[in-house]
């Protein structure tokens, strides 16, 4: 039986449909918007597994070429290794409905969506979230509540719900916001410059849009909705707990509140464990991995308490407090830019490198194709958490936080006109004890600075916890890992002095407040301003002069009916003028000519060459032509790049001139004067340019 609900969403139609599509999920719906529609499944394995302590979801967004009538690239034509913004898309599903299953719920859970429709102008990524979460909740999966995701944007000063792509091109903020009916579970956006009280508002107004999805999946749950499965109680044996904490509780209580380096804490934290295993091992034979687990929560309980009791983290620091920041630039000599920005104990070496326009990265997708000319990388090697670890490719995280301090550098990025350069930004994360995305920000602008990328002012970023118990909450700036992990969220909040440019929250709760929010986002101001005072101490203002290595880029501007005679037959004249002045062109479809070459005085020569390709001859002026051809009467000279003109034997000299092989050779270069143009054609002139000889000199014939 096929069940339908249909709803408004920002003045547009939005339909969910159960029973046609995927009957043997346990949950699969059809949602479509304007003719975008898109195909989620919820399935999840009966069996729950026991040799995990975390929840087994995994989430695959994928967007098929057919659904815009495209056929794939490349050699196989077919869809390939997921693009990052289906990465990014499936991590707009994940993170607000992981926190919204049962802590003991262990059985593996996959959720897919795919676009099977693409109308160009509604994305399918917001609309796959509200059916991941309606999948969800009229399946047996025991999901605790739905929730609804929209996309927000501000045009001219108004708010509009789910926009389209020409409207986000218009728009001063872009957030994507995922919450239930009471409360909000994730934000993920940028802006230009925005105030907090800005975002605020644009979060407000998406959550009334959310709460309507939200009635509309549990109407629709109501109608065909099946019996959630029973998750068993996780079985706790009291005595072991109280025996643990009877060994544990005041060592673990002294440790937390002593002051330690990551590594440090983790060989304290290893021997308390070992102490432990080693007193119960006889009394409570294989239950190791219960008596970490008991330890792990005596650890959480210890370090949330002080921080709300006391007010003092695991470092010691106030909830305020920023850590030690140091900032080294230019420390890699071959490279076009480079900085070192420490925070703690969490490291972000970035380099810059500047290209030419074949350098951007294009991309192609549903839309149509485009290209890139600001990329920014972010790596996570094992060894930045003093781990081993394959290196077998970029990780869902690696893109996500690579995205997240591309969006909060772009807005100062120069324009084309004004830097034509293709700029890529790449982080190698050396150290990580918190925050790493948001140490990358700080170093991509310090390098784009120490560069000599005309930047008009620095970027910063931090991030913020929270630690929650019931009406009492604390927030924390500047995280350390373990007040991420042991903590309640992770908001990272990036900008200039004047305001905020990248967003992005995540919390492992079921919502958090408004109030919370508010003042998240005032904290996080107060130290994103500090980290900017400690950046222009630094470097106040970008360099005046790019390094020695990065490349020279010219432009200049030709008539688009001269582009053909530039490329020549068969690229014959762009091929002879890249070999001859060792330097790559491109022309765009606007006759903006673009050079490169390492050495500036090959792209000067080449740009120079160009204008004289594209300027007509001027009467009066003076060339330096190469001698093409010789004849009885005079000399063809090639004046401009294919014009020739005619230097006939009586404007070689003064004096008269019998052969003009006495006189001139193929292949010399001459300075001529043009004289005269009639009809297309130019006469030039050798003897205007020379000097008269005296009577004395002249022969009594002439």
């Amino acid at each position: 039986m096929i069940f339908t609900k249909e709803i408004e969403i920002g003045g547009k139609k939005l339909t969910v449909e159960t029973g046609r599509y995927a009957k043997q999920a346990n949950g699969a719906v059809m949602v479509t918007c304007g003719e975008t529609m898109v195909l989620v499944t919820a399935v999840a394995s009966e069996e729950q597994r026991e040799d995990i302590d975390f929840f087994p979801l995994s989430v695959e967004y994928r967007e098929r070429a057919f659904a815009a009538g495209k056929i794939p690239g490349g050699f196989f034509k077919r869809e390939g290794r997921p693009t990052d913004k289906e990465i990014l898309s499936s991590r707009l599903i994940d993170r607000p409905i992981r926190p919204l299953f049962p802590d003991e719920y262990r059985n593996d859970t996959q959720l897919a969506a795919f676009v099977y429709s693409y109308d160009g102008e509604n994305d399918a990524d917001v609309i796959a979230a509200i059916g991941a979460s309606t999948a969800l909740a009229i399946s047996d999966i025991p999901f605790l509540e739905p929730i609804g995701e929209v996309r927000v944007a501000r045009v001219d000063g108004n708010l509009v719900v789910n926009p389209t792509h020409k409207e986000i091109e218009a728009s001063d903020i872009e957030l994507i916001i995922a919450g239930t009916a009471d409360s909000i579970m994730m934000v993920e956006g940028e802006a230009k410059e925005a105030g907090e009280a800005d975002l605020l508002k644009a979060i407000s107004f998406a959550h009334e849009e959310i709460k309507k999805l939200v009635q509309m999946q549990n109407e629709l749950r109501e109608q065909c909705g099946k019996p959630k499965m029973e998750v068993p109680a996780k079985e706790v044996d009291e005595n072991l707990v109280s025996e643990v904490k009877e060994i544990a509780y005041s060592k673990i209580e002294e440790l937390v509140a002593t002051v330690l380096e990551k590594d440090e804490r983790s060989k304290s934290n290893k021997a308390i464990t070992e102490e432990v295993v080693t007193a119960l091992a006889e009394k409570y034979p294989e239950q190791e991995k219960e008596l970490k687990s008991i330890l792990h929560d005596i650890e959480k309980e210890a370090m949330r308490k002080r921080i709300l009791t006391e007010g003092k983290r695991l470092d010691g620091r106030t909830t305020t407090d920023i850590r030690k920041i140091t900032i080294e630039l230019g420390l890699l000599p071959r490279t076009h830019g480079s900085a070192l920005f420490t925070r703690g104990e969490t490291q972000s070496l970035m380099t810059l490198t500047l290209g030419n326009k074949r350098d951007e990265q294009i991309i192609d997708g549903l839309q149509e194709e485009y290209t890139k000319r600001f990329m920014l990388h972010y790596n996570f090697p094992p060894f930045s958490v003093g781990e081993t670890g394959r290196y077998s490719g970029v990780g869902r995280r690696e893109v996500g936080h690579g995205n997240l301090a591309e969006r909060a550098l772009k807005f100062i990025m120069p324009a084309e006109s004004e830097f034509p350069y293709t700029i890529r930004l790449n982080s190698d994360i050396l150290e990580s004890n918190g925050s790493s995305s948001m140490a990358t920000v700080c170093s991509g602008s310090l390098a784009l600075m120490q560069a000599g990328v005309p930047v008009p002012k620095p970027i910063a970023g931090i991030a913020m916890g929270l630690i929650k118990e019931d009406n009492d909450f604390a927030i924390l700036s500047d995280i350390l890992g373990n007040e991420d992990h042991l903590g309640d969220m992770d908001f990272k909040v990036a900008g200039s002095a004047e305001g905020i440019t990248a967003i992005q929250m995540d919390i492992k709760i079921q919502g958090i407040s408004f109030e919370i929010m508010e003042k998240a986002l005032d904290q996080a101001k107060a130290g994103r301003l500090f980290i900017l005072e400690k950046m222009n101490s630094a470097i106040a203002k970008s360099n005046e002069k790019l390094s020695e290595w990065a490349p020279t880029l010219l432009s200049m501007k030709v008539k688009t009916d001269q582009i053909g005679s530039i490329i020549g037959p068969g690229g014959k004249v762009i091929q002879g003028m890249q070999k001859e002045f060792n330097v790559e062109i491109v022309i765009e479809e606007d006759g903006t000519v673009n050079v490169s070459a390492p050495i500036a005085a090959n792209a000067e020569a080449a740009i120079a060459h160009i204008k004289r390709m594209t300027t007509p001859p001027e009467l009066g002026a003076v060339y330096e032509g190469k001698i093409t051809k010789i004849t009885d009467f005079g000399a063809f000279v090639e004046i401009t790049p294919g014009t020739e003109g005619l230097l006939h034997i009586s404007q070689i000299d003064h004096s008269r001139v019998k052969n003009v092989k006495d006189v001139l050779s193929e292949g010399e270069i001459v300075k001529v004067k043009l004289i005269k143009t009639e009809n297309g054609k130019f006469s030039l002139s050798r003897k205007a340019l020379l000097d008269r000889p005296s009577q004395k000199e002249e022969s009594p014939n002439e």
